[in-house]
């Protein structure tokens, strides 16, 4: 008896690797014609960071305004025109918290859902306060955040009868109109 004879699963194994080999062998050959074919090579390969260009940040320099007059534009400059007028006033409408309570009655420590608007108060944090022994209490640290100039939290409280509620800017104490809801 051969070797080959003695062990013929080790052949066969031995032939299947040589038959795969050849095969990769082929392939290979073929995908590298197929690319020369239809021309996918010559072309160099960009290596990250070797496109030529450069980023160079310059050294800050000192700017100066305009040393003369400045140019205003659809007016001709006559002294008719510069007569005393008094210049354009702006005023910027005043940031105003409003505030809405969802529900006008509730059921002790029921769901009640506070929501406003807050033009101008982009990502402040507005206090939850409770009018309580006449004064305005914060409300166990409930707040909430404005948003895109709107804000929603809610409440819960155990406490009958009439109940104010009003948020307050943490920074600029600008406080809301208040909100009253029933506990009954």
């Amino acid at each position: 008896m051969s070797a080959d004879e003695d062990r013929p699963v080790l052949a066969g194994l031995l032939a299947l690797v040589g038959v795969a080999v050849a095969i990769g062998l082929v392939a290979a050959l073929a995908v590298m014609a197929g690319t020369q074919v239809l021309g996918l090579t010559g072309g160099r390969a960009v290596v990250a960071g070797d496109s030529g260009a450069s980023l160079v940040v310059p050294k800050p320099v000192k700017t100066t305004g305009p040393s003369g007059p400045t140019i205003t534009l659809g007016s001709s400059p006559t002294q008719a025109n510069n007569a005393a007028k008094p210049p354009p006033s702006i005023h910027k409408p005043k940031k105003q918290i409003s505030l809405q309570a969802g529900e006008a009655s509730v059921a002790p420590m029921g769901r009640i859902d506070l929501t406003g608007t807050y033009p101008g108060g982009e990502g402040a944090v507005l206090n939850v306060q409770r009018f309580e022994n006449g004064a305005w209490q914060d409300f166990y640290s409930v707040s909430a955040t404005v948003t895109n100039a709107t804000f929603s939290t809610y409440v819960q409280t155990g406490s009958t009868g009439s109940v104010r509620f009003r948020v307050i800017d943490s920074d600029t104490q600008l406080a809301s109109n208040p909100v009253r809801v029933t506990v009954r």
